[in-house]
């Protein structure tokens, strides 16, 4: 699929907002004190209070609330000090109280924006709607017995931010920039690991098609797609499939729509609901929920540096946009860059993180959470890159070495006296040794050969068993030759 969509739509635009449910770190659940550890033995993490035993009454955890606070400030968005929660009434299997405790009338959270970075280089503002907290339910399995289907309580109360954003992407392409920099954002802030494979972030796709100068037409929300990837996808099918009906002088149904991600399709699941479908009303066991506006300044003073701000002072320290990029797009890089970078050149770190260490990353397929060279060693390899201690090419060497053993550079070099000679009457000695034994190119050097220099400059490199200092190499050599 392209995503561009270049040439398919024709007169048509696309409109796309964003549901995306994000669980909260947190140890427990957002009104029990049952665990929330992600591959736990089915049912094995059920209070009483998520199974919706009668009489039962919800305790409300307080992290879970610092936790989207904290994300509606990294989302430059309104904390509301008074919210409510509200029971949202609706029956299914792995829903055991018949109602999830939401936040539909009063988020805590109210409207913020989000800038993202396109690929042709160009940025835009995304509306944030609202943050309301909310429980998860739990899980229907229906792949381990052919006529049943199992449930598993282990999610059931956990914690989860629906972030609601404004209709503003217009394409795949601008669908997927949010969901990144939006997946980006909580894990700096450490309020979601953004882990999508695990459920722990998942999307609702609300997508509609209008043609120039119209209103919105009615839209269609596909339910609970698992990659920025099948984001992308999703809303290119739609988009299609519905211009294909609005187009045959159909009209599209307002409708909660599945991605089939084999076939590339989406595919009806139910008629949407509205909000009375629900029978919200406040929850009688829990009081409005009021902050003090201290409180949240505490917060605010405690959040880590988040990606923009940590992009414009890498920017400021002279690195290229493609560096500040690839560097902070995980909080755990830049943070790896940030050690080897510590009172040494920025330039000079950021060459070598995005260019041999990733590449060792990448060929021994390890993740920057368990490094082929910590963070600290490869500091000190620039050290003694700086100080001349080493050259260039030999820092290549003792650094692959470093990969296989394990041990400082520092260590390295004293062991195996990979120490760059600078001491000129030695250097001087290996020249004379290179021109004695090529006679003949020294005469043709002298009659005007000028590119027999980086013969003599390699010949001097090899002899000296790399170690000889390539500057002080380039300069005798001149002098020797004339």
């Amino acid at each position: 699929m392209s995503y561009t969509l270049e040439g398919k739509t024709g007169p048509w635009e696309i409109v796309v907002g964003l549901e995306v449910h994000a669980q909260v770190i947190s140890n427990s659940k957002l009104f029990s004190g049952a665990a929330t550890a992600f591959g736990a033995e089915p049912n094995s993490q059920v209070s009483f209070i998520d199974a919706g035993f009668p009489g039962m009454l919800p305790t409300i955890n307080e992290v879970c609330i610092a936790q989207a606070v904290r994300t509606g400030l990294g989302l430059k968005a309104e904390i509301n000090l008074w919210s409510r929660f509200d029971r949202k009434n609706y029956f299914y299997a792995d829903l055991p109280q018949g109602y999830q405790i939401s936040q539909f009338a009063h988020p805590i959270v109210g409207k913020g924006e989000i800038e993202v970075s396109l690929a042709d280089g160009s940025t835009k503002m995304i509306g944030i709607t609202r943050l309301h907290l909310e429980q998860d339910a739990g899980k229907s399995i229906h792949d381990q017995h052919p006529s049943k289907s199992f449930i598993d309580l282990n999610r059931s109360g956990v914690a989860l931010m629906e972030i609601v954003s404004e209709p503003d992407m217009r394409s795949p392409e601008e669908a997927g920039a949010y969901l990144t920099k939006l997946r980006q954002i909580l894990r700096y802030l450490g309020t979601c690991d953004g882990n999508m494979d695990e459920g722990s972030m998942r999307a609702d796709v609300n997508v509609s098609v209008r043609k120039a100068g119209e209103g919105f037409r009615t839209r269609c929300e596909v339910k609970n797609v698992n990659s920025i990837r099948f984001v992308m996808q999703a809303v290119e099918a739609e988009a299609l499939r519905q211009i294909e009906v609005w187009e045959a002088g159909g009209t599209v149904d307002q409708e909660t729509r599945l991605f089939d991600t084999n076939r590339g399709v989406t595919r009806s699941m139910r008629s949407k609901e509205d909000a009375h479908d629900y029978r919200y009303f406040p929850d009688p066991d829990l009081p409005p929920l009021v902050l003090e506006q201290s409180w949240v300044d505490a917060l605010k003073a405690s959040l880590p540096e988040l990606p923009d701000e940590r992009r414009a002072r890498y920017l400021a320290l002279g690195l290229t946009p493609y560096d500040v990029h690839v560097l902070t797009l995980e909080k755990e890089t830049a943070v790896f860059f940030e050690t080897v970078a510590k009172g040494r050149d920025a330039k000079l770190a950021a060459n070598w993180v995005t260019g041999d260490f990733f590449a060792a990353l990448n060929r021994l397929k390890r993740d920057i959470s368990d490094p082929p060279v910590t963070a600290e060693h490869l500091g000190e390899l620039l050290d003694l890159l700086s100080d001349n201690t080493i050259s260039g090419k030999l820092a290549k060497d003792v650094f692959e070495i470093m990969i296989e053993t394990g041990k400082s550079p520092l260590v390295l070099v004293e062991e195996r006296g990979l120490k760059q000679v600078t001491d000129t009457g030695a250097i001087e000695k290996v020249i004379a040794e290179v021109m004695a034994a090529n006679e003949g190119k020294v005469a043709e050097y002298r009659s005007g050969k000028d590119k027999l220099f980086g013969f003599f400059v390699g010949q001097t490199m090899k002899a000296s068993g790399g170690k000889a200092n390539p500057a002080m190499v380039n300069e005798l050599l001149k002098k020797m030759l004339a």
